[in-house]
């Protein structure tokens, strides 16, 4: 695969733009809650492996501290009028978009993924920030309820935030998951307390410094730093609510640790994401939609597609126009749009991946593309890379590699297809390709997944923001975006004004003739129509 041009490099890859400067970074890592004489941890580049951050690291006084800041600053946030936390969301939105150029340095730097993959990630923010700000008043206002007696009972329901929430980033899409679940905590009137990942600290920080320039008063949003294995007791000990995105091994801990202290947790976990190519699939869309499925941010992306199955009547033709596009893309490191596809980020990473294709490729699975590290350009990049002969004694059949890695199956008949997708302990995304859209949507209704996407990789369903998006099974609990997104930080209570007369009966009448009276009126309600 051809390596694109970079500009000045180190020995291997591309220095850092020039944007990055080490007063800006100094100016970001100081506002991490640590102690001024906190330990250090310093963060590599993915292209270069050179260093990157010194960041402070957090102590679990150092969280307790931020969790009793932050509770006295969300009284008086909680307070703020929602017109007004709608106009800080919006100027948070036009600094998003204003700087974006330095938020896309931060994120390659950090993560090693291509520039337009980092770009949708402000995209992302850009939507999520102005959907929250312009439809939180409806989730969250007041509601009228049906009373329990018609026209007596005045109810209405109301909503209030949950307190301080614990926000645990994962370093895949430093921005998206730094702010995207943080948004809709801070419009609803919360705190946060959050921990990204230490590799893409950088990124959440400077989201936050946009938040606090945009409006949002001191300690509202406060960044700690540190292994899960120290502060993450603190964490949940001092949490109203758990939001986290990563493993499931890590997720199940966190709910069995909220379900004990009786709080609410969302956990976006990992995923083994099937596509289906029916066989009504135009080919070149297909095999264009896979490339967009498989191998963003090097595959190291939640609702990526790591399984792909294909109607054995279109099998050969789509394997050879899927492997013909794979092997055109363009692998490196660049602070512009010409790479295609990126680094991984992590040693760790690369060691995955690796021994996923190696395994494989030992018990007989054949590569088609790829299937190779590749030192020459970075110390973490490896080659988009489509398997086939994949049987299920390879780790890669069943378990998440996230990373640039596809099987491909062929599929006798629809049910066939069905029933291979859903061989999985995952739920989280799906994709189906016909040309005929009722019918593609019809079997993705069948998918068991959170979100699926019709002649679309992921996407459509990930950036419909007024849809819920989440997993099933052992891809999480709980649901993003839309209303199920923001009231999931709220505690809901209901508000019942009794009038005249209530369930008792009145003065003169013995309770044998109310209880005849009331079951009269039921069965009139009932006749009626009415709930």
């Amino acid at each position: 695969m051809a390596t694109p041009s970079a500009g000045p490099t180190t020995a291997r890859g591309p220095g850092l733009p020039a944007s990055l400067t080490p007063a800006f970074l100094r100016h970001l890592t100081a506002q991490v809650s640590a102690a001024p004489n906190a330990a250090r941890v310093t963060t590599t580049a993915p292209y270069t492996g050179a260093p990157l951050a010194d960041l402070p690291v957090s102590t679990p006084a150092d969280v307790e501290d931020a969790f009793a800041r932050a509770r006295v600053a969300q009284q008086a946030w909680a307070a703020t009028p929602l017109a007004q936390r709608k106009r800080i969301l919006l100027r948070y939105h036009d600094l998003v978009l204003a700087r974006q150029d330095q938020a896309l340095d931060l994120m390659q730097a950090e993560n090693g993924k291509t520039r337009r993959d980092a770009f949708l990630e402000v995209v992302d923010i850009g939507i999520v920030s102005r959907y929250y700000a312009r439809n939180a008043a409806r989730y969250l206002g007041p509601k009228r309820r049906r009373g329990a007696i018609p026209l007596l009972t005045h109810t209405t329901e109301l909503r209030h935030p949950k307190g301080v929430v614990t926000v645990i980033s994962p370093w895949n899409y430093p921005l998206s998951m730094a702010a995207g679940d943080t948004i809709a905590a801070l419009m609803a009137g919360n705190a946060v307390v959050q921990k990204p990942d230490t590799q893409t600290a950088l990124t959440a920080l400077w989201s936050m410094d946009l938040m606090y320039e945009a409006g949002l008063p001191k300690d509202v949003w406060q960044m700690v730093i540190g292994r899960g294995g120290s502060i993450g007791g603190a964490l949940m000990d001092d949490a109203d609510y758990m939001m986290f995105t990563g493993s499931t091994a890590t997720g199940r801990r966190i709910a069995s640790d909220a379900g004990k202290r009786l709080i609410g947790a969302s956990l976006e976990l990992g995923g083994k994401n099937p596509m289906i190519v029916l066989d009504d699939a135009d080919i070149d869309k297909a095999a264009d939609g896979a490339v967009a499925a498989c191998f963003p941010s090097a595959g190291q992306l939640c609702v990526s597609v790591e399984r792909l199955y294909v109607a054995e009547s279109l099998h050969d033709e789509f394997v050879a126009a899927f492997v013909a596009r794979t092997e055109k893309l363009k692998i490196g490191a660049a602070y512009d749009y010409s790479a295609d596809v990126g680094s991984l980020t992590t040693p760790a990473q690369l060691k995955t991946v690796t021994e996923h294709v190696d395994d494989a490729v030992a018990k007989g699975a054949t590569v088609l593309a790829g299937g190779r590290a590749r030192p020459d350009l970075g110390p973490l990049f490896y080659e988009p890379t489509i398997l086939t002969d994949v049987t299920p004694e390879m780790t890669l059949h069943s378990q998440e590699t996230f990373g640039p890695v596809v099987s491909v199956y062929p599929y006798r008949d629809v049910d066939d297809a069905i029933r291979l997708a859903n061989a999985t302990a995952y739920g989280l995304n799906g994709s189906v390709w016909s040309r005929n859209g009722a019918r593609g949507r019809a079997v993705a209704a069948r998918v068991r997944a959170g979100t699926v996407n019709v002649n679309e990789a992921f996407a459509a369903a990930w950036g419909s923001i007024d849809a819920p998006m989440g997993g099933m099974g052992d891809s999480g609990l709980g649901r993003r975006h839309g209303a199920e997104g923001i009231l999931k930080y709220t505690e809901p209570q209901t508000i019942a004004h009794q009038r005249i007369q209530g369930f008792h009966p009145p003065a003169g009448i013995s309770p044998a003739t109310w209880a005849a009276l009331l079951t009269t009126a039921l069965k009139v309600l009932k006749t009626a129509g009415l709930r």
